[in-house]
């Protein structure tokens, strides 16, 4: 019996590329980092894990990304299906508007968001100081920077798998009884959750790492406004490689475990929905 041809190589070869890559680009920079960070040994390594000024740049860090990451989640699939359900004028517009965040550079987006929410700003002066109410230059103005870089992720990764769920679907519940909010929950929700999950993870593994946008925004105050990844630079900035190298390790590490737990949790509900990956 002839072997059958195949588009790409054999599993070999195809296998041998893909380590090679991904060795080259993921693991060998990664395990660089973990060594390097193990030159301050062990009582340094210490210091810095303890420090009260890093915890608080850590924890505001994932905070923020987590905040933003489920505000995502819930206007990102209204967007979607406002996008995917029906037709408006300037429906392009606003599908084009989705991708904004993807092709702005972050700088600019933090120092549009800082000129609009500042103290001085259009919206900041106009509309919050008369409330009393601060968003740039604290965690709010944080977590409103992730959410605007963030959106994207949810909408472009709900918007596929909501256009191939079929109308009938809700008709049959209708027909069966089920009423608005029974066929959102038992229906399409169940559908769209490892979809949601994805979004949710990619916003929240972008909102940590994000400088750019944040940076201006912040305000950058010791304990209050301090992100991680500005701790990160600022160590860089005093040549202290080791120290910046091991605050990028926790980064990695508590990440990590975040979106594994997320992954373990999608896979779940794919088979739960007996939707599972092939």
């Amino acid at each position: 019996m002839s072997q059958r041809s195949r588009v790409l190589p054999g599993f070999g070869l195809s296998l041998g590329f893909t380590l090679a890559y991904v060795s080259l680009i993921v693991l060998i920079p990664l395990s660089a980092v973990f060594i390097r960070s193990l030159g301050i040994g062990w009582d340094g390594l210490w210091e810095i894990l303890t420090s009260e000024r890093i915890l608080k740049s850590l924890q505001l860090s994932f905070s923020a990304a987590l905040i933003a990451a489920l505000v995502n989640v819930i206007f990102g699939l209204l967007l979607a299906w406002c996008l995917v359900r029906y037709s408006f004028p300037g429906k392009r517009i606003v599908d084009a508007l989705v991708d904004l965040p993807f092709a702005l550079p972050t700088a600019v987006a933090g120092i549009a968001l800082t000129s609009l929410y500042a103290p001085t700003g259009w919206i900041g002066q106009q509309y919050l100081e008369p409330l009393g109410i601060q968003v740039a230059y604290t965690p709010i103005g944080i977590t409103l920077a992730l959410i605007f870089i963030g959106l994207p992720f949810v909408v472009r990764t709900v918007q596929p798998v909501l256009s191939d769920i079929e109308s009938e679907l809700e008709e049959a519940a209708s027909a069966l009884g089920a009423n608005r909010w029974q066929t959102i929950t038992k229906v399409i929700l169940p559908i769209l959750f490892p979809a949601l999950l994805t979004g949710f993870a990619l916003a929240f593994a972008r909102g940590v790492g994000e400088y750019g946008s944040v940076i201006f925004i912040a305000g950058n105050q010791p304990y209050k406004t301090e992100i991680a990844p500005l701790m990160i630079i600022s160590r860089l900035e005093e040549y202290d490689y080791a120290g910046a190298t091991t605050i990028a390790v926790v980064m990695l590490v508590l990440s990590f475990a975040i979106l594994f737990l997320i992954n373990l949790v999608q896979a779940w509900a794919s088979r739960r929905t007996g939707r599972v990956a092939q």
